[in-house]
């Protein structure tokens, strides 16, 4: 009896979850390339199967991606890239990126055909458990080490964390916050639907940590028209719950994050460069100014203010007799005759954003000094363009267009403007390492892109944002591949999933999400978020096939 129980509860175990599909999301959602690829190859060791299933029509997977590697290698022929060495060995890599696209997607749909909808459901939760639970330690890690509880208000340590506490809480994929912002904001979206307030509001929670303002902007905007279209009355319960936790975040955890949502809105709108925002500085206390900057009257208030604080510490000292008969006056002072412990002095040059250049943009700054005849935009050291620098890079991608008319349908060539592996080939290591022996730079890329980002990022770390940043799919597909690899993209991979709109219920809502997210960054080759997208889309769609899913009504 006792054997038979044991292979019971073994089955059971086996079957709560789809272990493959998990090992995959931990793995191949890793930031490390050198994970991915035997992550990869290690599903496809224990489920073997390459029956893609392409076709023109009822394609099992998007066609989008077939044609995108069809539209490279007809663009490296145009442009004559097969006669450079150093350009082929970037366009091999970056075909290799599209393959682990297919590879990928073929075994997340293999997950979902093969196993029951509550396997799939139970593996999704353990992911983001998992995720969760490794955000927390991000958090608990930050707050060891700066022994302060609430790190988003700590200003020591050159301001590491501060206002960027959230480039830390990079959860399990080890990747940028912003990957496991969007990550949670999938999250809330898929839990706010299937009615689990608990893991919606713990999704939140750690959205919320990462500390991105443009997810937190879209996820409201998504859930308001959610909320007036779309939700039941619970669901809307949950969404204002989301609600009160952003505002409590913005207004008690981080507060800074408003005054730089504000300057940043403000910037944009107004096209007003940021130095010609006088920055609110606060005043350093009288006391702690040196005599040499004080006018006379304020010498004798200082003096008066110095003399009234020893009073009261000697009253103090005498009314607690048990205080030791050596006290270092400077361990605990009065304001107004309140006892205060002394506090550090946030004006001191560690309480203060570091000046000087980090190791990271020394290749960038040495660059630019060796190539200042080729950079237009950086080497003149701009201190604010009038733009956004993803607005900036739009704009170069038009202007190339007009002044490049034969290069409209398709593109300049994969590598050749705007993608993470245009920047990657540089050698700088903006998006990964690659063999500087092998480095591969377009001049068009140079004189655009590559300045642009040059010049933002080559600087102090306030203008390191998503805003000035030139990454964007949609931009990649427009400059590389042309309005060929946008329609391609429009057609066979948005439709693919947009046709099912009808009965979509949580994938309706995290379509708009992605389809948002596309613009800051080159995803297709970050090889994270979109497989976690499609899984998430292709589990909704055979759900609402089988009319079995839940989701909104009609309010």
């Amino acid at each position: 009896m006792a054997i038979s129980l044991t292979k019971f509860d073994r089955k059971k175990w086996t079957s709560y979850a789809d272990w493959k599909l998990l090992v995959l999301l931990v793995l191949f959602l890793n930031v490390k390339l050198a994970i991915k690829i035997p992550a990869i190859a290690l599903i496809y060791l224990l489920q073997f199967d390459f029956k893609f299933g392409f076709k023109f029509n009822n394609s099992r997977l998007p066609l989008f991606y077939l044609l995108i590697i069809a539209l490279a290698f007809v663009g490296m022929l145009i442009n004559g890239g097969y006669t450079h060495t150093n350009y082929l060995i970037a366009f091999c890599t970056g075909i290799v990126f599209w393959v682990l696209c297919i590879l990928a997607i073929h075994q997340v749909k293999l997950s979902v055909e093969g196993r029951s909808l509550v396997t799939i459901h139970n593996t999704l939760m353990l992911f983001f458990i998992i995720n969760v639970a490794f955000s927390a330690l991000n958090l608990l890690s930050i707050i060891w080490e700066i022994k302060a509880l609430n790190p988003y208000l700590y200003q020591g340590q050159y301001q590491k964390y501060f206002i960027g506490t959230g480039d830390y809480i990079r959860g399990l994929t080890f990747d940028t916050s912003t990957t496991n912002a969007v990550i949670n904001a999938m999250g809330v979206i898929y839990f706010l639907v299937r009615g689990k307030p608990v893991m919606l509001l713990v999704c939140m929670a750690t959205l919320l940590l990462t500390g991105s303002n443009f997810i937190n902007i879209t996820l409201l905007l998504i859930m308001a028209l959610l909320f007036a279209f779309r939700s039941t009355r619970n669901q809307k319960s949950m969404m204002l719950a989301c609600l009160m936790m952003l505002v409590v975040f913005m207004a008690k955890v981080s507060p800074q994050n408003n005054q730089y949502v504000d300057e940043t809105i403000a910037d944009i709108l107004e096209r007003y460069p940021k130095h010609h925002i006088k920055p609110q500085v606060k005043e350093t206390p009288l006391v702690d100014r040196p005599d040499s900057e004080l006018t006379p009257d304020q010498r004798k208030e200082k003096i008066a203010t110095l003399y009234l604080d020893s009073l009261s510490m000697a009253e103090y000292i005498r009314v607690n007799k048990h205080t030791p008969k050596r006290l270092d006056p400077a361990i605990i002072r009065t304001d107004g005759g309140r006892v205060v412990l002394p506090q550090a002095n946030i004006h001191s040059a560690t309480y203060q954003s570091i000046k000087v250049p980090l190791p990271a943009q020394h290749p960038l700054i040495t660059f630019i000094d060796r190539h200042k005849t080729g950079l237009p935009i950086s080497a003149e050291n701009i201190p604010a363009p009038p733009l956004p620098g993803k607005a900036i890079g739009l704009l170069q991608t038009g202007k190339f267009m007009a002044q490049h008319p034969g290069k409209i349908l398709l593109g300049d060539g994969m590598g050749n403007f705007s993608s993470k592996l245009a920047f990657r080939a540089t050698g700088l290591g903006i998006a990964g390492g690659y063999p500087h022996k092998y480095v591969y730079i377009n001049q068009a890329f140079m004189l655009n892109h590559l300045d642009l980002y040059l010049n933002f990022f080559s600087k102090n770390t306030g203008y390191h944002s998503l805003t000035n940043s030139p990454f964007s799919v949609y931009d990649q597909l427009w400059a590389e591949y042309g309005l060929l690899g946008l329609l391609a993209f429009a057609v066979y991979y948005l439709w693919f999933f947009a046709k099912h709109y009808k009965k979509l219920t949580y994938g309706l809502p995290i379509l708009l999400l992605i389809m948002a997210v596309l613009l800051v960054d080159y995803w297709f080759e970050q090889l994270s978020i979109l497989m976690f997208f499609e899984l998430l889309l292709l589990l909704n769609i055979k759900e609402t096939t089988q009319g079995i899913a839940g989701g909104f009504e009609h309010a």
